[in-house]
């Protein structure tokens, strides 16, 4: 299989450059073994090789950090690490501590750097548009707005061509939940349990689990089945699933519903992919109900899962209404909401407006992501080293019993750590275990699901096979050390 590589030309495999370099200043790498990537039990795995440096570090410590977070800083914040991470700057799929040590970033800022972190391209376009005007008003005319807006249409199928933008996930949540009922006049929305919408008001009432939802007042969403393969009643019969959609508007609506809104994959519920069959069931379902089909591509859209630029297109439908964030401004606060000309009239209604919603600069840089996607070929690359890197994993899951479930697809993918294969026990503690070993050998990665117990693989979408076999082998060595 061919192996892909961006375009900076960074992206080789051998020892890590800086483990020669041994200066006392906080801007080289920390050195590391002399020995190859084996993933033996004897050796470390080592890095593979990067030829950059990254600028002096010269701000506060992590520990003076820390302290202002407690002292001025809301106490929900919580950390990783047993030893919070002071990550002071990035590079393409690597992240750089206060101390100059490399590690390679396999969580991609949970699932939002696409390009790369620093890539020149981006970073020239927000240069560019802050020089000449970094906010007005969209009540003036600019063209970096309607430019990204037109190029963000291209990428959509159907009649899905008017963009409204917003400047995070859980806002365009918010008002695709919001146009839905103002076009149907229903208020009942459904939405999968185990799912993650945002944490506003209309938000968290989609929103499925537990320890994500406060006790105010959420009303008007019903929470259906889960499609999930592993843990699901059903397995991967997706069609038993939808059949839930069907009892739940007979029993608990009046019979005509706002809209159905879903993850393709599921982010933070633990990169569950959605049982086969079951999206082209539902969405049968709900356009009988009278309702719209919402897609919230928030973490599994622009190009991340490899086959397809978004998720729902892995199931064979056309939504009424997409919703997308994080991938789009690659860590620029960037969300939008696509649906068709004739369900976006609803908001002519009243006055609606937005004021930081398609600001020149974070347009700009959106624009630029999508030129370089196309450019580098990202799609494409995260298909390949995606399913070369989940084919790693799944070799793992045949050596380490801990090992549940290894799911997902592109650049999206998730590791379920059971203690137990036949009960399913989530190996909540034993993931950090391993979490705080991968990230003393150089590799960090997210966690999720309802228990806490999947490892979260989103990388930056320029991650290489390299890249892919340092990470596995990194996890195995971890695993091995339980």
């Amino acid at each position: 299989m061919q192996r892909l590589v961006t375009s900076t030309s960074l992206l080789r495999s051998a020892k890590d450059p800086f483990s020669r370099l041994r200066a006392r200043g906080r801007w080289f790498s920390s050195p590391m073994p002399e020995h190859a990537a084996t993933g033996s039990k004897n050796e470390d795995p080592v890095l593979p090789r990067f030829d950059y440096s990254p600028p002096r570090y010269t701000g506060p410590t992590a520990e003076e950090i820390v302290r202002k977070r407690k002292e001025f800083l809301s106490p929900s914040m919580f950390y990783l690490y047993k030893k919070p991470l002071n990550i002071v700057h990035g590079k393409m799929q690597y992240l750089f501590d206060e101390n100059g040590r490399r590690y390679l970033d396999g969580f991609g800022g949970i699932a939002t750097v696409s390009c790369g972190h620093g890539h020149p391209d981006v970073v020239q376009a927000i240069l560019n548009q802050t020089n000449n005007i970094q906010h007005s008003t969209i009540l003036y005319l600019n063209h970096a707005i309607a430019d990204f807006a037109e190029a963000l249409a291209s990428k959509m199928p159907g009649d899905l061509k008017v963009v409204f933008f917003t400047n995070s996930g859980t806002e365009a949540n918010e008002l695709a939940m919001m146009i839905a009922r103002l076009y149907t006049g229903c208020q009942d929305v459904i939405s999968l349990r185990n799912a993650y919408h945002g944490n506003a008001a209309g938000t968290m009432g989609a929103t499925a689990m537990c320890n994500w939802k406060f006790n105010v007042v959420q009303s008007g969403v019903h929470h259906t089945q889960n499609p999930d393969p592993y843990r699901g009643a059903f397995g991967s019969d997706g069609e038993k699933y939808a059949k839930d959609v069907e009892d739940l508007i007979r029993f608990g609506t009046s019979g005509h519903v706002a809209g159905f809104i879903f993850e393709a994959i599921q982010g933070v519920g633990g990169i569950v992919e959605l049982a086969p069959n079951y999206l082209t069931s539902v969405y049968s379902t709900i356009k009988k109900a009278g309702g719209l089909v919402i897609a919230d591509e928030v973490q599994c859209g622009v190009a991340r899962t490899g086959s397809n630029f978004w998720g729902f297109q892995n199931h064979g439908i056309v939504p009424d209404i997409v919703t997308m964030a994080k991938g789009i401004g690659n860590g620029i606060p960037l969300g939008a909401v696509v649906t068709t000309p004739e369900i976006a009239t609803v908001l002519t209604r009243r006055n609606y407006f937005n004021t930081f919603g398609g600001n020149p600069v974070s347009t700009a840089a959106g624009h630029a992501v999508l030129k370089v996607i196309e450019k580098e070929k990202l799609q494409e690359n995260a298909h390949v080293v995606g399913s070369y890197l989940k084919e790693r994993l799944c070799s793992l899951k045949d050596k380490h019993e801990i090992i549940g479930d290894v799911r997902g697809r592109g650049l999206i993918l998730g590791v379920e750590l059971v203690t137990d294969r036949k009960s399913k026990t989530p190996a909540s503690a034993e993931i950090l275990e391993v979490m705080d070993n991968m990230k003393d050998l150089g590799v960090l990665i997210g966690k999720g699901g309802f228990y806490g117990n999947v490892f979260r693989v989103t990388p930056p979408l320029c991650f290489n096979k390299q890249d892919a076999d340092f990470l596995v082998d990194v996890m195995d060595y971890s695993m091995s050390k339980l």
